[in-house]
């Protein structure tokens, strides 16, 4: 009788691990962007924020819903993918409109200077439809950014249905969408090499990003996942520990003298 309840108890457990650990691939990988859009919002001033982060994760993550179709892996691994796609979306439609209000306004200033009417401001709109690529992901409409996603996604998706049966596509199609994503620690890496420091970067977030792809990667290895997956997993972490050893190195042999200006960061999913 013990040892049925003790059973019962261990099922329970795990049952209650399994779905924090689901909960937590799922909504860990939008935490980041939580304070980045209170921020903005607060600021209103987006230049802090690069949008092409969200251009980056809306192509790996909708690869990575169509790799589905042909390869199987966790339903929490496909949810991530839904709630970082909203989340970018989101993120997109905050910095579009405090971008275009800030060159309004500061098209109006520049007009009261000149003592011209009010009425005469007007700030010339790009769009996607201009097919302009001295402008792509700088349209003024949030509505912009929405049809290159579906453009985009309607593409993929006729690809991967005339390809589904190829098993060289397909895992191809895998290894771009997560491979694609394992590169956003990239640029900060290359940024604290040029600059020889790695002065105005967020350690906390550093560790956040080390952390949370730890996780993700050992959560890859444990529900055996396709190999992509951790693959790229492991080459998240090795990026987050060379710029944490580029904050070692840097502190401990400055290559420059200590300025006062903070550098911006990239942001990144977990």
């Amino acid at each position: 009788m013990e040892e049925e309840i003790f059973q019962q108890l261990m099922y329970v457990l795990n049952q209650l691990i399994s779905w924090i650990a689901a909960g937590a691939m799922v909504f860990g990988g939008v935490v980041p962007y939580i304070p980045q859009y209170r921020d903005i919002r607060r600021t209103q001033n987006a230049e802090g924020f690069s949008t092409y982060v969200c251009l980056v994760l809306l192509v790996a993550n909708i690869l990575r819903i169509f790799f589905r179709f042909g390869r199987y892996f966790e339903t929490p691994l496909l949810w991530q993918s839904i709630v970082m796609i909203i989340t970018m979306l989101v993120m997109l439609n905050l910095c579009t409109n405090v971008r275009v209000a800030a060159e309004l306004n500061t098209k109006r200033r520049s007009f009261i200077a000149t003592d011209s009417k009010d009425e005469d401001v007007k700030v010339p709109k790009k769009l996607f439809l201009d097919f302009d690529f001295n402008y792509f992901w700088l349209w003024s409409r949030f509505t912009d950014y929405l049809q290159c996603v579906l453009a985009f996604t309607a593409v993929a998706a006729y690809i991967t249905y005339l390809l589904l049966d190829s098993s060289l596509f397909v895992e191809t199609l895998g290894f771009l969408a997560v491979f694609t994503e394992a590169m956003l620690g990239t640029p900060q890496l290359y940024c604290n090499y040029q600059n020889k420091s790695t002065e105005g970067m967020s350690i906390k977030m550093v560790c956040m990003w080390a952390s949370g792809d730890t996780f993700k990667t050992g959560y890859f290895l444990v529900t055996q996942a396709p190999v992509q997956f951790w693959i790229c997993g492991l080459l998240q972490v090795c990026v987050d520990f060379a710029i944490l050893f580029q904050v070692y190195y840097y502190s401990r042999y400055p290559q420059k003298p200590v300025s006062h200006t903070a550098h911006s960061t990239s942001a990144k999913a977990l």
